[in-house]
């Protein structure tokens, strides 16, 4: 079977790049020697990381090669990830909603079969955005989603002619693998991980305040339990610096760390697994510790973060961006800290439930395309 994924790839987003690594596993795991093709931003390095064929993805070179590529394959995977939003500047044929339509257009026109995978929709606010998706999304033959909510959205969009399936994010089906470069590059030990706070923030739309609420979470831990706030960056450099504004405004800078930003997603993964805790914004730093049953609480600045939060237990323990409050945060931290098994314990529990919804994208993949 010849496939081509297209997604959010070569872009160093850790979760991304996660996304594609499960995509590719579970594919070789499930189905006769697929012949792979990836659309990346970087493609020579796709193609020597993941051992699959890459054609760059924007619109700029290599035309002629997507075409090619789509006219041979059975089958276009549009996903995963949160790709059709338009929380990101939508022009005519800018922005990642119209992009990834087109894609699906493209392959249509080429006489491929198209399916959504464990996709994350929305939001989509625009006219322009809501008319692209009644049009375009109604072109897929299948679509999985990876939250209910993501459903709901499609509904109201009008995207009714294909089915919609909810399963859970296909990182969920990531096989794990040892590797302790993380934990190796810090002056930290195995005892100390027992105190590590794996912390995740990014930037957003120009806002600020959380990096002094994420600062003065860290602060009042430090001071009462004794923790050891390691960052880890989900999003190469964007996330690095976001890391070093929380920590200008932290009273106890000379005690936190910060991984560099040019991990693997299994490195930062393995990383995660070994905390006590984390605390985070990024939506595949908590789908990572939900794999890794480790306790955690989400900071959500999307839909797509509190449906994840409540599908792994622990939103209750959470709060959206706008509305935290750092001490409350904090008592919720400590609670957890104190009763780590029975939070580890209830997180597990849900993940085994995700995993078997991640790999049944591949199920339903086979049972619609394969013949």
């Amino acid at each position: 079977m010849k496939v081509v994924i297209s997604g959010f790839y070569g872009l160093g987003n850790t979760g991304d790049e996660a996304i594609l690594e499960s995509i590719v596993d579970n594919l070789r795991a499930e189905l006769d020697n697929p012949e792979i093709t990836v659309f990346s931003l970087s493609p020579i390095e796709t193609a020597k990381t993941h051992n699959v064929k890459s054609v760059y993805r924007g619109w700029r070179h290599e035309n002629k090669e997507k075409i090619r590529a789509l006219r041979k394959a059975d089958l276009l995977i549009s996903g995963g990830g949160g790709l059709l939003q338009d929380t990101y500047p939508t022009k005519i044929i800018f922005g990642p909603l119209p992009y990834y339509l087109l894609i699906v257009l493209l392959a249509k026109l080429c006489g491929t079969k198209v399916m959504f995978f464990s996709q994350g929709i929305g939001p989509v606010n625009t006219k322009y955005g809501k008319l692209l998706m009644k049009v375009f999304a109604n072109l897929a033959d299948l679509i999985t989603v990876r939250d209910e909510y993501s459903k709901e959205l499609l509904h109201k969009l009008g995207v009714n002619r294909p089915k919609s399936i909810v399963t859970s994010d296909i990182v969920f089906g990531f096989v794990p693998k040892e590797d302790r470069a993380c934990l190796d590059s810090l002056p930290l030990s195995e005892e100390d991980m027992k105190r590590v706070v794996s912390v995740s923030v990014r930037p957003w739309f120009g806002r600020t305040e959380h990096y002094s609420e994420m600062a003065d979470i860290l602060d009042r831990l430090l001071e009462e339990k004794d923790v050891i706030p390691v960052f880890v960056p989900m999003e190469g450099h964007h996330d690095v610096k976001a890391s070093n504004l929380v920590i200008e405004k932290m009273k106890n800078k000379n005690k936190v760390h910060v991984l560099d930003g040019n991990f693997t997603p299994n490195q930062y993964l393995d990383f995660i697994g070994r905390s006590r805790l984390t605390i985070g914004m990024r939506l595949h730093s908590l789908i990572f510790a939900t794999l890794k049953g480790v306790p955690h609480i989400g900071i959500s600045y999307d839909k797509k973060v509190e449906s994840l939060l409540k599908r792994s237990g622990m939103w209750d323990y959470s709060f959206r961006l706008e509305e935290v409050d750092t001490i409350k945060l904090v008592n919720n931290a400590i609670e957890i800290l104190d009763n780590h098994n029975h939070f580890s314990t209830a997180v597990s529990q849900n993940a085994h439930e995700l995993r078997s919804e991640a790999i049944r994208n591949v199920d339903l993949l086979r049972e619609y395309f394969v013949k």
